[in-house]
């Protein structure tokens, strides 16, 4: 047994906010799931603006929304000079033993993530 490594949170993180975009009807026009690399989802949908999606793994499961504001101000910018809107997915993923133990792979998990903050 091996705790999940930074990149393979953020690679399940990826992948439960993947899954509610494509349920939601987007178009990925782009997807980077290299850590640290914005926006994760460059997303598609016909008579909308092109939104950025970045996306945060974290252990927090209570706040799993809370940010750096310098740099999504920083980010923001950016977009608004793409014509892009700005979403953020903060996914808390857990061990379903214990939130202070790491969460390891191939053992359950909670996830908290409801919805996108539209920055």
């Amino acid at each position: 047994m091996r705790a999940l490594t930074e990149q393979e949170l953020h690679n399940l993180a990826m992948n439960i906010v993947g899954k509610k975009l494509q349920e939601m009807g987007y178009e990925f026009v782009a997807i980077n799931s290299e850590l640290k690399k914005h926006p994760q989802f460059v997303l598609f949908k016909k008579g909308e603006p092109t939104i950025f999606v970045l996306v945060k793994a974290t252990n927090n499961l209570q706040h799993p929304n809370e940010y750096d504001t310098f740099w999504m101000e920083t980010f923001k910018t950016h977009a608004e000079k793409q014509n892009a809107k700005v979403w953020y997915a903060g996914v808390g993923i857990a061990n379903a033993e214990s939130v202070e133990l790491p969460v390891i792979k191939d053992q359950p998990y909670y996830v908290s993530f409801d919805d996108f903050l539209k920055i």
